[in-house]
Formats: structure tokens, sequence, C-alpha cells
């Protein structure tokens, strides 16, 4: 069973940055980040391949956010720049031995989640 910990939130005003962070107990093929606000569905955020070189992102994080992985430490980073206070949310990292998806059920492990706040 993969375990995945997800480090990096906190409080940020408009404009300000940060950046997640995700490790997981052992190799998994494809890494993402989804975000989830009360009473809303979980939505996609950005996601990478195994070997890094094929990314993908939700179209209003598109220019602002960066996602990278090392692959030899399992872990993979979400840099957030320009922040919205629309981009507040419970962030969460999945992973899976599929390729790449852009839906919650393409992955099968997820974090615990960590609250991103973006307010002034």
């Amino acid at each position: 069973q993969v375990q995945l910990a997800e480090s990096g939130g906190g409080l940020v005003q408009p404009g300000g940055a940060l950046n997640l962070s995700c490790t997981a107990s052992e190799f998994v093929y494809t890494m993402a980040w989804f975000r989830q606000t009360p009473g809303k569905d979980r939505d996609f955020v950005a996601a990478i391949s195994r070997s890094g070189g094929v990314t993908t992102y939700a179209h209003s994080v598109k220019g602002r956010f960066t996602i990278s992985r090392d692959s030899a430490k399992n872990t993979v980073s979400l840099q957030m720049n320009g922040l919205k206070s629309e981009d507040t949310a419970v962030y969460y990292c999945a992973a899976d031995f599929r390729t790449i998806a852009t839906t919650a059920d393409g992955y099968d492990y997820w974090g615990q989640g960590t609250q991103v706040t973006v307010s002034s």
C-alpha cells in the first residue's frame, strides 16, 4: 500500500508563493495534485508522468503553478506563484501506477491533504 505525505501548506497573502511537497513510500508512475473546498468535488490541479517529461495543468493554474518530481526520492512538488484567494483549498497529493489522469478516479493513492489559505 503506497502512502503519501504532504507538507508545505499555510497562510499566504494574495500574490504570494508557496511550495507544496509530497513524499511517497515507494516509487509510483504518475503523481498529481488536486484541491478541494468545502461542499465541492475534488478538482484536478496538475500531474506529472513517471519520467517527469510530461506535465499537465488545470487551466486555472497554468502559468502560475509548476509541478516537478524527484523520482530518486519519490517526491513531487508544486510551486505555486501568484496565488489568488480562489486558490484557497485543501491540497491533496495523489499517485497511481497508471498513466496521467485529470480526474480523481484515475488515482488510487491519496495523501491526507494540506491546507492552503490565500488571504490578506
